[in-house]
């Protein structure tokens, strides 16, 4: 998104480096995402945004879609790409081919409104995820969880009202994008952080908020908006969560997975901008994911 932004490729790179080094990518089955096709985006997304989208990609340099997103000529191929992985994990794992996934993605999705971008979100990757599980494979319910810094406030507007979607989620409050404490329903679980908040607080949040109501819902399968910069190392916000807090977090979502939805679990990559802190912590999840 230009130099000096922190939704840097770098981010990826730094999560590859940590998965080689801990020993865990020889456990892993890799795949490379597909593009997202129009009707899969189309879900979620309003077809004039999507045109808009397409329009909007330059050939050369940059252009910016709000303050904080921009798109060069490559960004169209890789949030397509984004979006392609959520779906194609959605498809492996419920077909059997794997337990669950990890899609090491960029740029983010859970900003992205059905006819906006912004947050450095192009297209939102989980709710396209989510939407192909009910829409393609049939499923009556399904649970988005959002341990991210930031409240997802494009996943909440692309599923308000809909009761085959429960939505789960902290944030840092009031911070960006200054949303998720109005109008909340039994089915969109947001527990709002003070700043400096720690994991015994996010832990807590979980146990007595979080986990009650996944236990209600029986969702068929969880989809994550893995987000890790609630780091303590993360300059971009105020939330003081360790690697153990992400391993703890997934190894509870793993359960309520077992117990209701046969085990299935997909995770996208949302944000996190301290390059060593995100590269632990996103290499504790896949350690817990993969059961290792």
């Amino acid at each position: 998104m230009g130099s000096h932004h922190p939704e840097c490729p770098a981010r990826l790179s730094a999560i590859e480096d940590q998965l080689i080094a801990s020993g865990l990518a020889n456990h892993l089955d890799h795949a490379q995402a597909p593009k997202a096709t129009r009707a899969q985006l189309e879900r979620v997304h309003d077809a004039g945004y999507l045109n808009a989208i397409e329009q909007a990609a330059p050939s050369e340099g940059w252009v910016q879609l709000d303050p904080d997103t921009a798109m060069n000529a490559h960004t169209l191929d890789a949030a397509l790409r984004g979006a392609g992985a959520g779906v194609l994990a959605t498809d492996r794992v419920i077909g059997g081919d794997n337990d669950n996934a990890f899609c090491s993605v960029r740029p983010p999705g859970h900003h992205a409104l059905r006819d906006r971008a912004m947050g450095f979100c192009v297209f939102n990757n989980v709710a396209v995820a989510a939407a192909h599980a009910l829409e393609h494979h049939g499923l009556s319910r399904v649970a988005v969880i959002d341990f991210d810094v930031h409240h997802g406030n494009g996943t909440e507007e692309i599923f308000s009202g809909d009761q085959r979607v429960m939505m789960a989620s902290t944030f840092q409050h009031p911070f960006y994008p200054y949303s998720g404490v109005e109008g909340r329903s039994a089915q969109m679980v947001n527990i709002p952080l003070a700043a400096y908040s720690d994991g015994k607080v996010f832990r807590a949040a979980v146990e007595q908020h979080w986990l009650p109501a996944l236990d209600g819902f029986k969702p068929e399968m969880l989809f994550i908006s893995a987000g890790f910069d609630a780091h303590r190392e993360d300059d971009l916000a105020m939330l003081n969560f360790v690697e153990a807090d992400y391993a703890w977090i997934t190894e509870q979502l793993m359960a309520v997975a077992r117990k209701h939805a046969q085990g299935r679990i997909v995770s996208l990559l949302e944000g996190g901008y301290s390059l060593s802190a995100l590269g632990r912590s996103a290499a504790m999840h896949v350690k817990a994911l993969a059961g290792l």
